[in-house]
């Protein structure tokens, strides 16, 4: 019998089980939050969220869960990272900036929606596990760095769309100024125990329209700014 939804299967279940719980991964978690973009439905299920999973857990990776990678980071859920590819509304000509590459399945999202995606991630190890798992799906349009771009990387820019994988208690105009006029950043900010899922574009004369998407609650961006704190 075919596993559950509830019951994710293991790395060596039969490929139609595979494919039945990344249906109901689709339709159960990701379209039941409001993503209901035909394009993203399609590519979620195209894209083998699996393969760039870490092998110890991979048997939960259609889980509605973040996804421990090491480092103290995580894959984020997938409905959040849905979310975030859906809000962004990528186009073929678009520049993309990923701070935060982690395990590098939002990393081929987003190559597989735009023209390039720059991304950059602090730890080497993910750098590296992620460009073997693109190589492997056969996404090219991907440049890899390793960094630290908590406070902006405007290195390739000004870019179409930044994307943070981890959240921001602070965000930093350097992002800002590095989207192009029409450019779209998806950041979440605040701190545990609620933050803000944000999309902000960049407007005629530099401005800045800001709309919130949703509430959660993700890791920070390792060395992210700190707000001041007051001391008595």
């Amino acid at each position: 019998m075919n596993a559950s939804p509830a019951s994710p299967p293991s790395v060596t279940a039969p490929a139609q089980d595979i494919e039945h719980a990344r249906f109901f991964m689709v339709e159960q978690q990701i379209r039941t939050w409001e993503v209901l973009d035909p394009v993203v439905l399609d590519l979620l299920m195209r894209v083998h969220r699996e393969d760039f999973v870490p092998p110890s857990h991979r048997a939960l990776a259609f889980a509605d869960l973040e996804i421990p990678l090491g480092h103290g980071e995580v894959m984020l859920a997938p409905k959040i990272e849905a979310r975030m590819l859906q809000a962004v509304a990528l186009r073929d000509d678009d520049a993309v900036l990923e701070v935060g590459t982690g395990s590098g399945h939002m990393t081929a999202l987003l190559a597989s929606l735009s023209r390039h995606v720059y991304s950059v991630d602090i730890q080497p190890e993910f750098t590296r596990n992620a460009g073997t798992a693109l190589a492997t799906a056969g996404i090219r349009n991907v440049t890899l760095e390793t960094g630290d771009a908590a406070r902006g990387w405007g290195k390739h820019g000004p870019y179409d769309v930044i994307v943070l994988t981890g959240s921001m208690p602070v965000l930093p105009d350097a992002y800002v100024q590095q989207l192009k006029p029409g450019g779209r950043l998806l950041a979440v900010c605040g701190e545990a125990p609620v933050m803000q899922a944000q999309l902000v574009t960049r407007v005629d004369g530099g401005a800045c329209r800001t709309v919130t998407l949703f509430e959660t609650c993700i890791p920070p961006l390792q060395n992210a700014p700190q707000p001041k704190r007051f001391v008595f």
